[in-house]
């Protein structure tokens, strides 16, 4: 028989087993760490200001402190971020920022990269909701899931646009995959071809991850074309699987 579960009984699980001290103290110490670093932060600004050189030293001071709720993969906590104001030589005062954490920034990086993994899976906004819920402490919505998933993009967008003429490649491995992801909204498996570039002094590096729509001649060339635009020096030696699509892209591209 099938039954409907009202997803809000989730937001007992935190608590089924009552009072947690490990996570209790660890949450303080989380806390405290937090804060130690924004007030260090300060403290190293303030000095700077105050040993500057010649007449175009400017004034700082201290204000109080605001609170900052904070959510990253430690959960969601409310800290303490201290404030300053900056007066320069003209008398004009403006507001110290942190910039460990941006004006309107309310999730971590890895936080952010944590939300848009688990939709990428293939998981719609609500499910990511329901999903993290435990870990986030139900901080995480639809709107902020759409919103840590735009922000990933545009980090993405960059990624895979840069420029590799100063990778020291001296090994490129190529090969295709399939995985899951989501698209216009749809879970759905995707043909994808990476390229792993290995540095002279042996470290790897992804260099490109991208849906061509498969393996294809054409598929490879545009894939191969796009690391050949970016910079990416010819290597010495490139390892692939043997699908023919990818050899007699590399011979149309390199020879």
């Amino acid at each position: 028989m099938k039954q409907n579960i009202d997803n809000s009984s989730f937001s007992l699980l935190p608590d089924a087993g009552g009072y947690d001290p490990i996570e209790d103290r660890l949450r303080a110490n989380v806390r405290a760490t937090i804060e130690a670093m924004f007030e260090e932060e300060l403290a190293d600004f303030l000095g700077r200001l105050r040993y500057g050189r010649g007449n175009e030293r400017a004034k700082g001071y201290r204000h109080g402190h605001r609170d900052r709720q904070l959510t990253g993969t430690f959960g969601t906590e409310t800290v303490r971020v201290p404030r300053a104001r900056i007066e320069n030589e003209a008398g004009k005062i403006t507001e110290w920022r942190s910039k460990a954490l941006p004006r309107y920034q309310r999730l971590t990086k890895k936080a952010e990269a944590l939300i848009a993994a688990v939709y990428l899976a293939g998981t719609n906004t609500r499910r990511v909701k329901r999903a993290l819920f435990g870990l986030f402490e139900g901080a995480v919505s639809k709107d902020v899931v759409s919103r840590a998933w735009r922000k990933v993009k545009v980090d993405w967008d960059a990624w895979s646009t840069r420029n590799l003429a100063e990778e020291d490649i001296v090994r490129l491995i190529l090969d295709g995959t399939v995985i899951k992801t989501r698209l216009d909204r749809k879970a759905t498996n995707i043909s994808v071809l990476a390229a792993i570039g290995v540095r002279r002094d042996g470290q790897k590096v992804l260099l490109s991850i991208r849906n061509m729509g498969g393996e294809s001649t054409a598929a490879w060339g545009s894939f191969l074309a796009d690391l050949d635009a970016r910079g990416l020096p010819r290597p010495e030696f490139v390892i692939v699987d043997g699908a023919p699509g990818l050899e007699a892209a590399l011979v149309a591209l390199w020879g």
